[in-house]
């Protein structure tokens, strides 16, 4: 028998879930990042598909959002809790996600220093690299199988 994980991914609730996925999201983009909080707050949260990552006792701890058309983005994780497996174990679920909607294909804008990270997952590089927000980013697509 595996230890217990000590955070827990589940489908999110925009309406239910925006203070704490908008909490995550502000701390590691706007305030760590310096992302403008109208390039982070684009009006989309409540079309998309949200996913928290929690403690045991239902902190949230990390984010990823999935829009309609296959788009992954507004992935992040608190910097304490970075290098615990929140962003694959994330990832994996946005993934199956991905497939439970039919998706073909996944996109996102990586920022570069993340690149390896969606790579491991099978993401290839599209086009050149570009600046987003103020930060260096690269296109990305897998093919959902």
């Amino acid at each position: 028998m595996q230890p217990q994980a000590p955070y827990r991914i589940r489908q999110a609730s925009w309406p239910q879930d925006e203070t704490a996925l908008r909490r995550v999201r502000a701390r590691v983009f706007v305030a760590e990042q310096g992302v403008p909080e109208q390039l982070e707050w684009d009006g989309r949260d409540a079309q998309a598909v949200h996913l928290i990552a929690e403690t045991a006792s239902g902190v949230a701890i990390g984010t990823a959002r999935l829009l309609p058309g296959g788009r992954l983005g507004r992935m992040a994780v608190l910097p304490e809790y970075r290098g615990q497996g929140v962003g694959s174990a994330l990832l994996e679920h946005a993934l199956v996600l991905a497939r439970q909607q039919g998706l073909g294909t996944l996109s996102l804008n990586a920022q570069i220093q993340v690149v390896p990270f969606y790579q491991r997952f099978g993401f290839e590089t599209v086009g050149d690299c570009f600046e987003e927000a103020g930060i260096p980013h690269q296109a990305m697509r897998l093919t959902v199988q």
